[in-house]
């Protein structure tokens, strides 16, 4: 069952899912209603989980549960893995990349490699207080009051 993105309790379950390029205005366009449709149709054991999926910052397909309702079982996490493996192949991009890293750098989304994390903060270029999007988040409430997030109070704090 749909429920629209803004009216998930706080203990929502979410994955986030990092697009490995920015998505056109097109390509969201295509994508929120497959977005909407997934999440109406999402299902553990048969019966249909109270979930929402949403895009934002025209990178991040944030895929959520209210477990409170119904957990999400293997199988229905598995069935979302396998939705967002088409969405990759229909928009040849890459939604499953852990190796990049998302900040907010001037209102954009900008990614910097594992690699070359421990330079660009060397240089300045990514300090305690640049904004970073955390996708192992795991809660709706977490979502909405600290992401994005400075980097220093976040997994990436041992960096500083």
């Amino acid at each position: 069952m749909y429920i629209p993105f803004d009216q998930l309790p706080p203990q929502a379950r979410v994955w986030i899912y990092q697009a490995s390029r920015p998505l056109t205005e097109v390509e969201q366009t295509e994508i929120k209603p497959a977005l909407e449709r997934f999440a109406t149709e999402w299902s553990s054991h048969g019966k249909g989980l109270q979930s929402s999926a949403e895009l934002l910052h025209g990178r991040f397909l944030v895929l959520a549960n209210n477990e409170e309702a119904g957990a999400a079982s293997g199988c229905s996490i598995d069935a979302s893995v396998r939705f967002v493996r088409e969405l990759e192949q229909q928009y040849k991009l890459s939604f499953m990349d852990r190796t990049q890293l998302a900040f907010l750098n001037e209102g954009e989304v900008r990614l910097v490699s594992m690699p070359e994390l421990k330079s660009k903060v060397a240089a300045g270029e990514i300090n305690r207080d640049t904004l970073y999007f955390d996708t192992l988040i795991n809660n709706y409430g977490e979502l909405q009051q600290a992401w994005p997030r400075s980097a220093g109070s976040s997994w990436l704090s041992r960096y500083f």
